[in-house]
């Protein structure tokens, strides 16, 4: 069944590229995606909670270091005003950089949104994108204080430019990161109420 998906896939990608429909990379970029990487952002634009937000996953890294999203102006996304309305740009970017570490640090670590801010610059009345990019050495640096202190918060920044480089938001999010075992022994005694 994989095989099948694939074989079909793969025809569909080549049509695309022969239609003039080239690539889905929405920033200057050396990394290339893979056979899953492009199912997973299919599969993730599809999923109901992130379709509703209006946001749509362009590009994801073969190593998930970078993800490229874009967001419109739709009936669907539009606020009272005619812009964009601030809860789907926010929602657009809400779960990326959590999905993104959890698939790069792996099942022994806990990844949570503590927090988040964002700063609206301008009205968007057009089609917006945010690039989430996680270093080599920001991952290796993520790894050696779990590994020293067990936990830690983590700052990320994102924005929404045009295809000019025009910036209309920028977002602040702070994640939670800990060892896993770390995790539940620290949460063993602990309901949810």
């Amino acid at each position: 069944m994989y095989n099948r998906i694939k074989a079909v896939f793969e025809v569909y990608c080549s049509l695309k590229l022969k239609a003039g429909i080239s690539r889905m990379k929405k920033f200057e970029t050396e990394n290339e995606e893979s056979f899953q990487s492009k199912l997973k952002r299919i599969t993730f634009n599809f999923f109901p909670a992130y379709r509703r937000t209006g946001g749509r996953i362009c590009f994801i890294s073969k190593n998930w270091q970078e993800v490229h999203i874009k967001l419109g102006l739709k009936w669907s996304t539009k606020n009272y005003v005619g812009s964009v309305f601030g809860g789907s740009i926010y929602a657009a970017v809400d779960p990326i950089y959590m999905v993104q570490l959890i698939q790069i640090l792996g099942d022994n670590y806990i990844v949570w949104d503590k927090s988040a801010k964002i700063n609206f610059r301008r009205p968007i009345k057009k089609t917006v994108f945010a690039q989430f990019l996680l270093t080599d050495e920001l991952i290796q640096s993520v790894k050696d204080e779990v590994a020293e202190k067990q936990h830690m918060l983590l700052d990320l920044k994102v924005k929404f430019v045009d295809e000019q480089g025009l910036l209309y938001a920028d977002i602040s999010k702070t994640l939670y990161i800990a060892d896993k075992k770390y995790y539940k022994e620290k949460n063993k005694g602990r309901k949810d109420t």
